[in-house]
């Protein structure tokens, strides 16, 4: 069940950049969509567990993974709906390289050998993915690029920082992540479309609202069985198991048109996925 829950997390992932695009095509940017699907659970833990509030409140560390859980949000979110899938949701998984550093500076950890290995492949899978066909730097070639680079670097963060905060209970720290996704989200939302950059949420009729609540309870669903697989499954399972996002995302992309796979991305992602693969082998070899 827990292996089971787990990939259902992963299933909801891999496929969330089609309901982000149709709503997008409705008339909602992402932002107001991550928005939407993320005050639902925020209500639920809020009345339920209303002890949590108190916690975070007096707890700044946990302000940090609010932050961090809302950037990462709100930037894969953007990304995926707006981008090439496949580059986006590959870019996104540089976060073992990500985590590395913030674990070296954050929480004062050692470089293994194998650390510096999966950095290797991590910034050697990028720069294939990356680099342009006329020659030149490997840098992201759009805001898409751009912004699963920054999700994974912040999924990074919150990841080290619910590493650090183990000790809070989790409620607060569900909390903190739900209440990232609908007040970062909605900032951002806010001084976009109050600047004429994106539209106000609009959609063309009351019946979208069902699809939306819809994918609002699904979301929350999904974020359940993370925490249930999660604690039920050493932390390198886990992590194998959440790798299954990938191909998910990328077969569907490919087939419903959401992105391309060459060669280039191909031999570059294998990189990328090997360094999140050495990552899950460190944790069991530290164990």
């Amino acid at each position: 069940m827990a292996v089971l829950a787990l990939m259902f997390n992963a299933l909801v992932w891999g496929l969330s950049w089609w309901p982000f695009r149709q709503f997008q095509a409705a008339g909602m940017h992402p932002l107001w969509t991550t928005v939407a699907l993320y005050v639902l659970s925020l209500l639920v833990i809020s009345i339920g567990k209303r002890q949590a509030w108190r916690e975070f409140l007096a707890t700044p560390a946990l302000w940090l993974v609010m932050a961090a859980a809302g950037l990462t949000n709100t930037a894969f979110n953007w990304g995926v709906a707006t981008g090439d899938v496949v580059r986006v949701v590959l870019l996104f998984y540089l976060m073992p390289l990500w985590a590395v550093l913030l674990a070296r500076l954050i929480l004062g950890e050692r470089l293994s050998r194998l650390a510096l290995l999966r950095m290797a492949l991590a910034l050697g899978g990028a720069a294939v993915v990356l680099a342009p066909e006329g020659g030149g730097w490997p840098l992201p070639a759009s805001l898409a690029d751009w912004l699963g680079v920054f999700g994974g670097f912040t999924f990074a963060c919150n990841n080290v920082m619910l590493r650090r905060q183990a000790g809070s209970s989790g409620e607060a720290r569900a909390l903190a992540m739900f209440g990232g996704g609908v007040g970062i989200a909605g900032v951002a939302a806010t001084l976009m479309a109050g600047g004429g950059l994106i539209a106000w949420p609009a959609l063309p009729s009351a019946a979208w609202l069902l699809p939306l609540a819809g994918m609002a309870v699904l979301f929350f669903f999904s974020n359940l069985s993370l925490q249930y697989g999660a604690s039920r499954l050493p932390a390198n399972v886990t992590a194998i198991i959440m790798l299954t996002e990938v191909p998910v995302a990328a077969l569907s992309a490919l087939w419903l048109g959401g992105g391309g796979l060459d060669l280039q991305t191909g031999l570059g992602g294998a990189c990328i996925l090997a360094a999140a693969l050495l990552a899950a082998l460190e944790r069991k070899q530290l164990k």
